[in-house]
């Protein structure tokens, strides 16, 4: 029985010599290299202001809240600020402008967003509300 027994262990160290020697046979083997992660490219944000929204106070003139210049229709300096921009661009602006209290009133944001920006031949986007 002695004999039998020590034939198994034999057996059982023999095969885990092989097993691990099989495991790390490869010490020289040259690792994977991982792939790169690509850069995303800087893409345009979405519903952002490329403009400074600090410069937007003018557009308080245009919801009559502050005394215009005489002969210049308060329209103007506001419209000109955004002009160029996209529908959401414009409302990203004038919304930023809004809550910064730029204006220097507390306004009904929906209201005056959308106000300033028909004024200006602009739309509110569908679905946009300011963030």
């Amino acid at each position: 029985m002695a004999s039998k027994r020590s034939a198994s262990v034999a057996l059982f160290f023999a095969l885990n010599i092989l097993f691990f020697s099989l495991v790390s046979a490869c010490g020289s083997c040259p690792s994977p290299k991982p792939k790169p992660k690509p850069t995303p490219s800087p893409s345009p944000a979405i519903g952002k202001c490329p403009k400074d929204a600090l410069k937007l106070g003018v557009c308080a003139q245009v919801l009559g809240l502050v005394n215009a210049t005489v002969g210049s229709p308060p329209v103007k300096p506001c419209c000109s600020l955004i002009q160029g921009l996209a529908d959401l661009e414009a409302a990203a602006c004038l919304c930023t402008a809004i809550k910064a209290n730029v204006l220097g009133i507390n306004l009904n944001i929906p209201v005056s967003l959308s106000l300033l920006l028909n004024v200006c031949s602009k739309k509110v986007p569908s679905g946009f509300q300011c963030p």
